[in-house]
């Protein structure tokens, strides 16, 4: 992998000199010499919010710029900025700005501005993260599985888990794993899933599949959920994985294992595993 620095921003300004034009998450990726399923994770942890969100915020930025002007029709800027009416881009302009467009014509209007993004990563704490490497065979899960978007996946997926826990279908999948697969580059797949037992029933609105052999990366996480995870989830992509010299990452999917629940939340385990191979 080429330096993680110089990956996310040249991702960055290709997203800057396209603002105009239809931006496609496998191209933005590709300049980050990382796929999009990992890529919007990666952006996601750094910058506290998600790809599709940070090129909202600077489109609806430049156009309020371009409206306070006074030289582009409304309807001509929203065409520009990817907007397929007049109303959906008011709508949008309105949230974000406190005003509709055309207030932003008017002297004097006061205009929301996100400024572009210049990442830096530096060296920070000298913080210990535990993890392994091993090399584990193939395996086949069964579960309930959802497509996600990555814009809204950190807050819809925890009520997915919430919604399965407190079914009876909890009782078919206790919910050992949550695999995310990659879909189409901007949505994924989510499994809540289990070990299958070979030649086993697969229940009605259930599915099997199979996670290849290879190399991972195993972080342990200790403490209560969801917290632990995330913590150490944002510790992987923002400090791990920049730092790392002898793996890049792998397929385009990533394991959290569970163990049952602990009396004091304080003691649960729990693990990510994160696919890689060897530079």
């Amino acid at each position: 992998m080429n330096s993680w620095n110089e990956g996310i921003t040249n991702a960055v300004s290709y997203i800057e000199e396209n603002l105009d034009k239809e931006l496609n998450i496998e191209d933005i990726a590709a300049k980050a010499y990382v796929s999009s399923f990992h890529f919007q994770r990666i952006f996601s942890v750094l910058c506290g919010f998600t790809v599709g969100e940070y090129i909202r915020c600077r489109r609806l930025t430049i156009a309020a710029q371009e409206l306070a002007s006074g030289e582009e029709k409304v309807i001509d800027i929203a065409l520009k900025y990817g907007y397929d009416s007049p109303d959906s881009f008011a709508r949008a302009f309105a949230r974000f700005h406190g005003v509709p467009p055309s207030a932003a014509k008017q002297k004097g209007i006061r205009l929301n501005a996100f400024a572009p993004l210049k990442i830096k990563l530096t060296l920070e704490g000298g913080t210990m993260l535990e993890y392994k490497i091993v090399e584990k065979a193939q395996f086949t899960v069964m579960g309930r599985s959802r497509m996600f978007n990555s814009d809204t996946s950190y807050e819809e997926i925890p009520k997915f888990w919430t919604e399965h826990m407190q079914s009876e279908e909890s009782k078919v999948v206790c919910g050992m794993y949550g695999i995310c697969l990659d879909g189409d580059g901007k949505n994924f797949e989510y499994l809540i899933a289990d070990n299958y037992l070979p030649r086993s029933e697969v229940p009605e609105g259930y599915v099997t599949k199979v996670i290849p052999a290879g190399t991972w990366a195993v972080f342990p996480c200790r403490g209560a959920l969801p917290k632990a995870l995330q913590d150490v989830n944002t510790k992987i992509w923002s400090e791990w994985l920049p730092s790392c010299k002898s793996y890049k990452l792998a397929g385009n999917y990533n394991v959290e294992m569970y163990t049952p629940p602990c009396e004091n939340p304080d003691d649960t385990y729990s693990e990510i595993w994160v696919p890689v191979e060897k530079i």
